[in-house]
Parts: structure tokens; C-alpha cells; sequence
């Protein structure tokens, strides 16, 4: 069991790696969130050998500490707490203690398909809005039960239309409102985008973001009806928001073919600072920001430009991951006092 006491502003973990450096980050995140960021189910989280977990957070918002605890027995039970209260339901714990992080798998954003970026714009969307989390989880469990129901009709060579036009009807009040919510999350994203690449990057590239979903000037009923013979063959819902996509282009070209490796890493690092700025400016609070590993994937000039960034603009607290000290000594020493520098060895970690 590890206890360790931060610094209101930046906290480096250092040290090789594989020692656990990146672990402590997803600890914070999962205390955010009350899920991890890199392990996907708490099976693949909880250490080898365990059968289960407790992380306990203490935070201070708005002058006023708030105690969360995380008892997880995976696959069996998962209790976060706010204060010794259980939550009823994990949608009411995202977005009360708003989280950013930026690490070197972010490429993914741009050179994967289309969940990858569904998956930034409802993370961000979730931690602003409990209420579109709350539609987002009822859409997909509906989509769930439609996709199920699509294949058994298949496998016993018969098909009930009624029920999968229940299911249907079931998708389209929750659809519409997290289709308004995109358009509206693209359209504040967008700008402040925009402004944290030409920082970043130090060019005058236009860069744009934009989200596309075929209901867009479309009734989803209608479209849904459309495709029920395609959905019947193919067993699955083949329309909908869960189809819905943000497309990238740089100059006017799609990001993924034509962007350099540096103009593909200024882009996803802005769109990260841009989420940062989005939930700072609407949770009214200042969102923790967690760095795993950046400074050893990016060249010097956008390294000098994040950093710049940092000093200038009122982040918060942060959490840093490097396998240099004396890298990240350098950093933060332009900081002032308020930072504290952690070395991490075999899982172990002493405070510098």
C-alpha cells in the first residue's frame, strides 16, 4: 500500500520504465472517473494474484475536502464512495472531479477508426453533463438488446419486426439528444482547438475539426426504418449515433494521410488542451491534468511550447510521468517552490 501527500501544483513521478509510473497516474484517473484510463475492465487492472482493489483520494474543491474511495472486487463488486456515501449509480460520480490526461497513445485519436473519437468527444461531454452520460448509457443498452436480439432471430431462422421497431423507438429520444450535444460540443471545441495548435506548432496551418452523423438534417425514425432490412441481414443496427464520427483535416486534407508526425502529435495534444479548457470553463473548477510520457515523444520545439503553456495558463495541479529527473527538474523548477518530484523503483515510491 502506497499513501503519498502532492503538490497543489506540478508532481513528477520519475524512473525507468515498466516501475510503475503510469500506473500511479491511472490510479488518479480511476479516483476521477471511477474507471481506468488504459486497462479498460478492473479485471485487467488489480494486480496479479489479487482479487481485488481500494484507492482512496482526497480532494479539495472549492476550499471544501472531499473524501473517494474505490472498493473494487472485479467482475463482482464495485462501490465508489463521495464521503463515506456510496453512489447509487457511477454516472453520478464523472465530472464531479474533471480530468485531462495526455499520453503518447493519444495518436490514436487520428489514426484509428471512429470510436476512438466518439469515445474523446463522450468523455469530455460525460464529464460536463451527467445527463447526457445518463442517454448515453440508455442508448447503448438499448442497442445492446436490439444487436442481441438481431442475431437470435438469425440463429433460429425467424424474425419478430414488431419488437425490433420497439427497440428502435427506444433508440431515438436518447440519440436526439446526444446528437444536439455533439454539435453543440464541436462548435465551443473548434476555436479553442484551433488557438492551442497554432501555439503549439508554431505555424499557420488551418486546421479543422468537424463531426459528421447522418442524422444531421435526417429523421432518425426514418432512417431506421430505411435500414431495417440491412440491419435484419446483417445482424445489427447499422444507423445511429453510435456510427457518428469527428473528422480531422489539416489544410483542407484528412489528417490521417497527410499529416507529418510532429503536425500529428500538435494536433491531438491541442485537442487535449482544448477538453482541458472546455471543462475548465464550464465545471468552473480547474480540471487535474495528468501527463504520462510526453516529453520523451515530442521534439524539443513543442516541448518548449507545452511548457510554455503550462507557466503561462493557470492549469492547476499536475501529474507528470518521465523517465529523466533531471528533464523534469528543469521544468519544474521554473514553477517556483510548489511542485514536489516523486522516484519510482519496482513499484515503490520516495518522495525527492
Amino acid at each position: 500500500m502506497e499513501s503519498l501527500d502532492f503538490s497543489a501544483g506540478p508532481n513528477c513521478f520519475v524512473g525507468m520504465n515498466g516501475m510503475g509510473k503510469t500506473n500511479l497516474l491511472d490510479a488518479i484517473y480511476y479516483c476521477c472517473m471511477g474507471k481506468s484510463h488504459f486497462g479498460g475492465q478492473d479485471r485487467n487492472v488489480v494486480r496479479h494474484e489479487a482479487d481485488f482493489f481500494r484507492l482512496e483520494a482526497h480532494f479539495f474543491k472549492k476550499e471544501k475536502k472531499e473524501k473517494i474511495v474505490a472498493k473494487v472486487i472485479p467482475g463482482k463488486q464495485k462501490i465508489i464512495e463521495r464521503n463515506t456515501v456510496p453512489y447509487q449509480r457511477l454516472a453520478e460520480h464523472v465530472g464531479g472531479f474533471p480530468v485531462v490526461i495526455i499520453e503518447p497513445g493519444d495518436t490514436a485519436l487520428a489514426l484509428e477508426g471512429s470510436g476512438e473519437r466518439r469515445r474523446f468527444a463522450d468523455n469530455t461531454l460525460s464529464q460536463l453533463d451527467s445527463h447526457y452520460l445518463l442517454q448515453l448509457i440508455a442508448y447503448h443498452k438499448v442497442l445492446k438488446q436490439r444487436n442481441a436480439s438481431l442475431k437470435q432471430f438469425s440463429a433460429d431462422g425467424r424474425f419478430d419486426a414488431s419488437l425490433i421497431a420497439a427497440f428502435a423507438n427506444q433508440l431515438i429520444e436518447p440519440a436526439g439528444i446526444i446528437h444536439k450535444k455533439r454539435i453543440e460540443f464541436v462548435e465551443k471545441l473548434h476555436p479553442v482547438f484551433n488557438d492551442y495548435y497554432q501555439i503549439i506548432s508554431g505555424q499557420a496551418e488551418a486546421v479543422d475539426c468537424r463531426y459528421e452523423s447522418k442524422l444531421t438534417g435526417r429523421d432518425f425514425s426514418k432512417l431506421l426504418q430505411e435500414a431495417s432490412e440491412k440491419d435484419r441481414l446483417l445482424q445489427r443496427t447499422t444507423v445511429g449515433i453510435h456510427k457518428d464520427d469527428l473528422i480531422f483535416s489539416l489544410n483542407g486534407f484528412p489528417l490521417k494521410r497527410f499529416a507529418s508526425q510532429g503536425q500529428l502529435k500538435s494536433y491531438v495534444l491541442a485537442l487535449k488542451l482544448a477538453q482541458y479548457e472546455l471543462l475548465k470553463k464550464e465545471k468552473e473548477v480547474l480540471p487535474i491534468l495528468l501527463l504520462d510520457d510526453i516529453f520523451d515523444k515530442l521534439d524539443t520545439s513543442r516541448v518548449e511550447h507545452l511548457i510554455g503553456l503550462l507557466f503561462e495558463k493557470d492549469f492547476g495541479q499536475i501529474f507528470i510521468t518521465d523517465t529523466h529527473q533531471s528533464r523534469v527538474e528543469e521544468i519544474v523548477e521554473n514553477f517556483g517552490s510548489s511542485y514536489k518530484i516523486f522516484k519510482i523503483e519496482r513499484g515503490k515510491v520516495i518522495e525527492n
